[in-house]
């Protein structure tokens, strides 16, 4: 079936940066496309970034663009998603995705505060 763990997460003042790494596990990584999607309190859940199984295809969702960056290593089964000039908008738990496999990683929080 597979498995996917998300970590960096984590408080962060406005501007600040921080980098969410997506490790997967039980299935061929480097086969799929994977996405980052986001669910602030009260909102519904907002896809933040997709990239193709060789990385030659990268979308972001409008409110990220310029920002955020969704990068993989498949020698590693790992996604990232590095994240710049973070706004309190950001503030989210963030999940990790394998779209053709409808897989879904347990979240990590991310809170931009000062």
């Amino acid at each position: 079936q597979g498995q996917l763990v998300e970590s960096g997460g984590g408080l962060v003042q406005p501007g600040g940066s921080l980098r969410l790494s997506c490790a997967a596990s039980e299935f061929t990584f480097s086969n799929h496309a994977m996405s980052w999607f986001r669910r602030a309190p009260g909102k519904k859940r907002e896809l933040v970034a997709f990239i193709t199984n060789t990385g030659g295809t990268i979308t972001y969702a409008d409110s990220v663009k310029g920002r955020f960056t969704i990068s993989r290593d498949n020698a590693k089964n790992t996604v990232y998603l590095q994240m710049n000039s973070l706004k309190p908008e950001d503030t989210a738990v963030y999940y990790c995705n394998a779209p053709r496999r409808d897989l879904w990683g347990q979240g990590t929080q991310v809170t931009v505060s000062s």
